[in-house]
């Protein structure tokens, strides 16, 4: 068996890939050898004075370093290291004595106007409230999003109700991970693990309007807008992976401002929406022709 070095977002992070799925579609983290009890190569690995944390899931091992050394130095070593160890019928991880049973899901690929981002849709509900993470340290509230993270070319995560979208960087094409991210979602949420826990949400600026909270309060032209985005735009935003927030309504300028998430953040064609879609809807509906419409980052 060989394995393949991947290099990822964190420096700090070296993924060891294998030619085929080493887990019973489980994820593990651990940060200690008393918490690898159940992976005898995690044990082996915390031997190594430099490991921090060991990462195992789909096909791959991820090891996080200590500042000592460098990877350039002792990454050939650990790749062999663990080569011995399967090659020579070392357990990577225990099987579980209490399997969590599996719930039966699918899950599909679609594409978005957006090239960069593709559109998991699975067929149960994942969460009551959207959210975007743009890195593993925004991923807190999200295992699925964290563990999504450690695909070297994964970028930034949306999920809502019932899909995730996923954007990657340019350096890959679709056609070479697809199959690879369906079937890890899908092995995720079959084997029980959580999407996203909610309690967890920092209730930001961003949050708070993507739930409207403060909807009363607000003067009646942003009301209007809000709901005109609610029943007519969010609907087929929705349907291209993406997620549209009112941010705000000045009313000197008539100005509107929202945020674009998903796979709507960056698309190419996400001006020529706001223009000649979300624009015009609310000049029409509004009776106003002097609105105009602008996007913040998501």
């Amino acid at each position: 068996m060989k394995i393949n070095i991947k290099e990822t977002q964190n420096p700090a992070i070296l993924k060891f890939e294998f030619p085929e799925f080493i887990t019973q579609n489980e994820s593990f983290e651990f940060k200690n050898i008393d918490e690898a009890k159940n992976s005898p190569l995690a044990q082996q690995l915390f031997y190594l004075p430099f490991v921090k944390t060991v990462y195992i899931s789909g096909n791959f091992i991820a090891i996080e370093r200590f500042s000592i050394v460098e990877w350039q130095d002792v990454q050939l070593d650990v790749a062999e290291q663990i080569e011995e160890f399967v090659n020579k019928g070392g357990v990577i991880v225990l099987p579980n004595e209490n399997p969590i049973k599996k719930q039966p899901i699918t899950v599909y690929g679609e594409t978005t106007p957006n090239p960069a981002s593709l559109k998991f849709v699975v067929n149960k509900a994942l969460t009551k409230t959207a959210a975007e993470f743009k890195n593993i340290d925004d991923a807190k509230p999200s295992p699925l999003a964290q563990e999504l993270f450690r695909f070297h070319y994964v970028k930034e995560i949306f999920i809502a109700e019932n899909y995730i979208s996923v954007t990657k960087y340019d350096s890959i094409s679709w056609d070479e991970i697809t199959l690879e991210l369906r079937t890890f979602i899908k092995q995720f949420i079959e084997n029980g693990g959580t999407v996203i826990d909610e309690s967890l949400l920092v209730n930001t600026e961003k949050l708070e309007k993507q739930q409207i909270k403060n909807f009363d309060n607000l003067d009646t032209t942003s009301q209007q807008i809000i709901n005109i985005l609610e029943e007519y735009v969010k609907p087929a935003v929705a349907a291209d992976g993406g997620n549209i927030l009112f941010d705000s309504y000045d009313e000197k300028e008539k100005r509107v401002k929202v945020v674009l998430q998903g796979a709507c953040n960056g698309c190419p064609s996400s001006t020529f929406t706001l223009k000649s879609g979300i624009e015009n809807m609310l000049k029409d509906m509004l009776n106003d022709k002097d609105i105009v419409v602008e996007a913040l980052n998501g």
